[in-house]
């Protein structure tokens, strides 16, 4: 088992809309358990499974981790078999099982989706996770990518990969904030998933943005007045929509978004 960050071998082809056939292939109890490690689970996540089948993935979230965990399945015979799973185990009261269709049920309360679909209800289900969940909400997908939009990480595990999108928060825009010496940054941000690209000025006058980070709703910025000159750092986090520092430091006010230019 280890961890592997290359992601040359992701397609980026975008197939037109999906009708909804996800055969039922169960995850074996050693991969259920690697996605669940790779969510980095606490005790206050609500997890989602989307395509939950017999509800292994539900019912071991309940069971080892003691969090409330909501699986969603089409077939009302696997949620019969779910229900009576949970009950066995225990966890009745920490679970619950949705007869819905994935591509149209409500999973916006997760702060964690996991998923063993196919590639192109991944795609399906891509623009939703992003509008939809909260920044930072983490989606685990076994097997099948997302196509344009990375993982954050990556696990391979018994020859098949696990991977990990972290919802970013959405930034794109021009942010103006005031440093500690009372100048005044700004800065024109591009946003493609959580790729962030950009330029910076200080006082109106350009300089150099030489780092961007964008993980959930935290946002790393680096800015530099000159080309040798050392950056300075900007930690912030994404909160209603404002942009505050996570750190006492440079950053002295929130950074604002502005209005979109009109011509």
């Amino acid at each position: 088992m280890f961890r592997d960050l290359s992601f040359d071998d992701y397609s980026a082809e975008e197939p037109p809309h999906t009708l909804l056939d996800v055969p039922f292939v169960p995850s074996d109890e050693k991969s259920v358990d690697a996605m669940l490690e790779l969510a980095a689970l606490g005790p206050k996540d609500v997890l989602y499974d989307l395509g939950s089948g017999d509800g292994r993935i539900v019912v071991a979230a309940a069971k080892d981790w003691d969090i409330r965990a909501v699986g969603v399945e089409m077939d009302p015979l696997r949620n019969e078999e779910a229900k009576e799973y949970a009950e066995w185990v225990k966890v009745s009261h920490l679970v619950s099982f949705v007869e819905d269709d994935l591509l149209s049920a409500d999973f916006s309360e997760a702060t964690v989706v996991t998923m063993y679909l196919l590639h192109s209800v991944n795609i399906e289900l891509r623009p939703r996770l992003l509008n939809e969940l909260k920044p930072g909400t983490r989606v685990i997908s076994h097997a099948f990518d997302m196509g344009a939009w990375r993982a954050d990480e990556r696990l391979q595990f018994s020859g098949v990969n696990i991977y990990k999108w972290i919802i970013p928060a959405k930034v794109a825009g021009t942010w103006e904030w005031k440093r500690a010496d009372g100048k005044v940054c700004r800065v024109e941000l591009e946003q493609e998933f959580q790729r962030i690209t950009g330029k910076a000025w200080l006082d109106g006058k350009e300089v150099f943005l030489t780092k961007t980070k964008l993980r959930g709703d935290e946002l790393d910025l680096s800015i530099s007045d000159c080309e040798d000159s050392y950056p300075i750092s900007y930690p912030m986090r994404f909160v209603d929509n404002q942009l505050r520092a996570r750190v006492p430091g440079e950053q002295a006010t929130s950074a604002i978004r502005l209005p979109n230019k009109t011509t």
